[in-house]
């Protein structure tokens, strides 16, 4: 009777630990690529999104992620890009991840004229899926580097892309997204330099991602309050999970990011970004930080991007590990 016992309990043991593999398996796993390890820093704006099929999407790679030989990074499918501005595209960025402090990270590598988006991409024939103009300029400096540019994809508001298991589509944002001098080069960058002006690629994005275990998330990108986030974000695609940009001057504050994840979008649940600010210490949200303002304001769960922390998401949108 002992050794069926033990036998029983065996067995059980292993069906637990299989169950809770698969349960892990289908959920979309959430890593930040910050500055500092286990913190949440001024400059962090680069996440990766691993769908349960295996695709993995970077959004934003910014100053943030020490170029193409990021050790972070794995094998990338595909790069999102909001805008066009040096902290979200990348005109900067460290030598190494995890290097400098979290009020000062290290930027000393410049990545222009190419962006540290482009070099990433054509070290991991990867694709750069965005919206408005901005693929004709990805395209174009795939192609002078030798890449394909056909790897730069197009996706207008209320058209969607497949990579892998996820549908990607873009929605609006408000914002501006003028291409910096330095990242044109030559004459013409020269030349908008001189003038005080920076080139055009029509209007900013947010995104929203449809993952193949049925979770959808809206990214914001860099935005202030529109009324899109409730008819088109919240009404049309149910996004469950949000990632809001909550650093004001910039974006939404803290306030005003609240009021979209309580009235407008209404996930089941929020990651914060892009606060402007040494939000944690020792992966603690400061208190009198504008993070934790946002945190005490929002009605659902609201989860800190610590660096290098992978959290994961069900299909509801709640956190099921590492939050």
């Amino acid at each position: 009777m002992k050794s069926i016992s033990l036998a029983a309990a065996v067995f059980a043991a292993g069906f637990i630990a299989v169950t809770a593999q698969s349960v892990s398996a289908a959920n979309v796993k959430v890593t930040p690529l910050g500055s500092v390890e286990g913190e949440f820093c001024k400059f962090d704006r680069a996440m990766i999104f691993e769908d349960p099929d295996g695709t993995r999407i970077l959004y934003d790679a910014g100053r943030t992620v020490a170029g193409a030989e990021d050790s972070r990074l794995g094998k990338i499918d595909a790069l999102l890009v909001s805008h066009m501005h040096g902290d979200h595209v990348g005109d900067r960025h460290g030598a190494k991840h995890d290097s400098g402090t979290c009020d000062k990270p290290d930027i000393s590598v410049a990545a222009v004229p190419n962006t540290n988006t482009v070099n990433i991409a054509l070290a991991q024939k990867a694709q750069i899926v965005t919206g408005s103009e901005m693929p004709a300029f990805f395209a174009a400096k795939l192609k002078a580097l030798g890449g394909d540019p056909k790897k730069s994809q197009l996706v207008r508001f209320g058209a969607s892309a497949k990579v892998g298991g996820v549908k990607i589509t873009t929605v609006p944002a408000v914002h501006s997204n003028g291409v910096n001098p330095a990242m044109v080069g030559g004459e013409l960058g020269a030349m908008l330099k001189a003038a005080g002006l920076n080139a055009s690629v029509g209007p900013p994005t947010g995104y929203v991602l449809t993952f193949s275990n049925g979770l959808v998330v809206y990214l914001s990108g860099d935005t202030g309050i529109t009324a899109e986030q409730d008819t088109v974000v919240r009404q049309h695609y149910g996004a469950k999970l949000a990632v809001i940009n909550i650093g004001n001057k910039f974006t939404t504050g803290p306030a005003e990011a609240a009021f979209v994840m309580n009235e407008l979008v209404k996930p089941a649940s929020v990651i914060a970004s892009h606060a402007n600010e040494v939000a944690t210490e020792g992966g603690k949200v400061k208190a009198g930080s504008k993070t934790e303002q946002f945190v005490k304001a929002v009605k659902v769960p609201v989860h800190i991007p610590l660096s290098g922390k992978t959290m994961e998401f069900d299909g509801s949108g709640m956190c099921a590990a590492g939050c």
